[in-house]
This record gives structure tokens, C-alpha cells and sequence, in this order.
């Protein structure tokens, strides 16, 4: 049966972080799964402020990073909506750097999730990763230069809401 909630989503939504660890040892595809609500057991720890699972579940299985929920958020893309995770931000991009460059099925980076729904903290937390990770003008440039699948860059989504923060 497929897009049901695992033992491994049900521990992730609540906290059971040694149990969860334990079933990702003897199961690691259960990790990949998506339950009926698109989310993956990762994501759902993310969304159930589980932070050292999701640490933990990424040391374990590091491709988890990459992991698209429904509408092809990632992890990042979650954490960039959520004023909680502001500061884990480098840290999850020290852990993945190239998923600066991951996108939702809208071609949306987390900046762009972040410039459009108007999050600013974590608009600037990756702004100074990304100043202090890319030395090179040419990456950061083409990173801010994305443009999202409507042609939009980061620069033309916080204009659209009036952000001049951004």
C-alpha cells in the first residue's frame, strides 16, 4: 500500500528520535517514503521542531537533504519558511551546499521561497552563507539569478510584495 504513515513517520512526528534511528539501521528505504500527505518522515520531523532527528537522520542517510516533499520542497526549503530554524540554516547548507541550487516544481530556490513569502531572517541567513561559501561573484551571481518558472529572480519577488529589506 503506498502514502501511508510508517513507523518511521510516526516516530518523527514524535520525537522518537531512538527508535527512528533504529528503523532507518534496519529499513533505509523507509526514509525515502512519502506518506498521504506528501511529506517524508524527515520533513515531518522539521515541521515537529525535531531538529536533532533531522541532524541525526541526515548523518545517517545523507541524501535526505535532497528528499522533495509534495511541490518538491526539500528540507531547506521548509526550514526557510520557518523563523525557527533561521540559525540552522548554514548549518544545513554546510552540511549540503549544493542545495542552494535545489528547486520546487515552481523552479523556486529556498531564497526565492523565502523572498516570496516574505521571510527576511532567513532570507539574510542565506545571503551571508552564500557571501561567505561562494568566493567567486560569478556562483553567487548565478545563484541570485535564478529565475523561478514565471522568469522571476529573488530581486523581482520581494519587489512584487514591496520589500525594500531584500
Amino acid at each position: 500500500m503506498e502514502f501511508i504513515d510508517t513507523p518511521l513517520h510516526i516516530a518523527a512526528v514524535s520525537g522518537k528520535t531512538g527508535f527512528a534511528m533504529e528503523m532507518m539501521n534496519l529499513k533505509p528505504s523507509l526514509a525515502r517514503e512519502l506518506n498521504q500527505d506528501g511529506f517524508s518522515p524527515i520533513h515531518l520531523a522539521l515541521l515537529n521542531q525535531q531538529t536533532e532527528m533531522v541532524i541525526d537522520f541526515y548523518r545517517l542517510i545523507k541524501i535526505l537533504f535532497v528528499l522533495k516533499e509534495r511541490g518538491g520542497f526539500t528540507v531547506l526549503h521548509r526550514a526557510a519558511l520557518d523563523e525557527n530554524y533561521v540559525h540552522l540554516l548554514p548549518r544545513f547548507f554546510n552540511f549540503c551546499p549544493r542545495c542552494i541550487f535545489d528547486l520546487t516544481v515552481e523552479r523556486q530556490t529556498d531564497l526565492h521561497v523565502a523572498a516570496e513569502k516574505n521571510k527576511f531572517k532567513a532570507f539574510k541567513a542565506m545571503l551571508e552563507w552564500i557571501q561567505s561559501t561562494f568566493e567567486d561573484k560569478y556562483m553567487r551571481g548565478k545563484i541570485l539569478n535564478l529565475q523561478d518558472k514565471n522568469g522571476n529572480t529573488v530581486l523581482h519577488l520581494a519587489a512584487s510584495i514591496n520589500h525594500p529589506q531584500v
